[in-house]
């Protein structure tokens, strides 16, 4: 697995963890990546190529074997990056799932960041997507 492949799965296993896949989601996943350096000299065929090496991977590893594979391809800095478009992604709908937070937790876990580097990258991406402030 490449860097880009590796950074595009831990956005697909965002959008993927709940075991849908809306076209919504797929719009909003790709908008995340279209304008990244890893991506933006990318054709329309090669990013649908990408998605459908990603896809034939969650189906035969699930969302945990593509984080598994995905991840180690990652340093520290494209993983704090990956982190904070899956939590994005997440949060965007403002309707979290239960396996959303779970994945969340998980790429928590696994990242190789330093210590709650990784929680706080996904408490401000809440605080970014929240309707509405607290008084």
């Amino acid at each position: 697995m490449t860097t880009p492949e590796a950074f595009a799965a831990i956005a697909l296993a965002a959008v993927a963890c709940d075991g849908k896949l809306g076209r919504d989601e797929a719009h909003a996943l790709r908008c995340q990546l279209e304008y990244r350096s890893l991506y933006n000299d990318r054709s329309e065929a090669a990013m649908g190529d990408l998605f459908d090496r990603l896809l034939l991977l969650l189906r035969e590893q699930g969302v945990q074997g593509l984080i598994t594979t995905a991840l180690p391809k990652l340093n520290p800095t494209q993983q704090q990056s990956a982190l904070a478009v899956a939590a994005h992604l997440v949060h965007a709908d403002r309707k979290i799932t239960a396996e959303e937070t779970d994945l969340l937790n998980q790429l928590i876990r696994q990242m190789t960041l330093p210590d709650n580097e990784a929680r706080m990258v996904v408490e401000a991406i809440e605080a970014l997507n929240r309707d509405m402030l607290d008084s």
